[in-house]
């Protein structure tokens, strides 16, 4: 069965329990893909069992620094430890051109014997095809936030089941679309405002959606308690409603 690994599940203001908002996906086949990268997601990765090599693709939601400062040093532990596979890194067009200037003031085309990277550039278009392995077909769907951004629908190739991935947004017409029926639907919780939702709107997007659950993720923590959240998800959704934790495993 397909695992979901948070990572990570902090807003933009983290702390020592809780690093930004960051996950890996498990098939039961294929290598496990990184959605964003927070802290030090590698070693994470290392404490699920995974080689530095494991990981051959990367998903970036946006260019925002709670989900893209942690590429740097990842790229550079991998180079120190020797990696030579590929990996290949998703993202919307304004996404990726930075990321691109970010490890260019890095100097990182002097490093030497530095491993295959390809970098590839997904259209701003609802239900976008962004990849495919021999666990998952991924889509995305362009969301509201400060900067472009993109939510995630995943489908499992081997049971059917669907897991939805909101992203940092606020409710958009569209957000129904991309949960539609989805087992899972992973939703931000960082506020009613521009660019974000709270939990009680990510539970009238869950309804509406027609989702069979509920996780929140992307709330605040810094002198903050996230603990009422599933409560004020319940006043406007009435299926399982989960608050996620970093290290927490979500199985579909």
């Amino acid at each position: 069965m397909a695992r979901i690994v948070i990572l990570g599940s902090a807003a933009a203001v983290n702390d020592a329990d809780h690093d930004y908002t960051h996950f890996l996906l498990i098939g039961e086949q294929d290598s496990p893909i990184l959605v964003d990268a927070g802290s030090n997601p590698l070693g994470k990765i290392k404490n699920l069992g995974f080689t530095d090599d494991a990981v051959q693709d990367i998903i970036f939601t946006h260019f925002h620094p709670d989900h893209v400062s942690g590429l740097p040093n990842m790229m550079m532990h991998m180079w120190l430890q020797g990696r030579t596979a590929p990996m290949r890194i998703y993202g919307l067009h304004h996404c990726i051109n930075r990321i691109e200037d970010m490890m260019a003031a890095f100097d990182w085309a002097t490093w030497p014997n530095f491993f295959p990277v390809t970098f590839h550039r997904v259209t701003e278009r609802d239900n976008t095809f962004l990849m495919e392995n021999k666990d998952f077909i991924i889509h995305s769907w362009p969301v509201k936030h400060f900067v472009p951004t993109i939510g995630l629908r995943i489908y499992n190739k081997h049971n059917g089941k669907i897991f939805a991935y909101s992203c940092d947004t606020m409710p958009i017409p569209t957000l129904p679309d991309l949960a539609y029926r989805a087992d899972i639907l992973l939703h931000e919780a960082a506020g009613e405002g521009f660019g974000h939702s709270s939990a009680r709107q990510a539970g009238e997007i869950a309804s509406e959606a027609g989702a069979k659950s509920l996780y929140l993720i992307h709330y605040h923590v810094w002198n903050q308690d996230p603990t009422p959240l599933p409560e004020e998800a319940a006043e406007t959704y009435e299926g399982p409603i989960h608050l996620c934790k970093d290290g927490d495993i979500i199985e579909f």
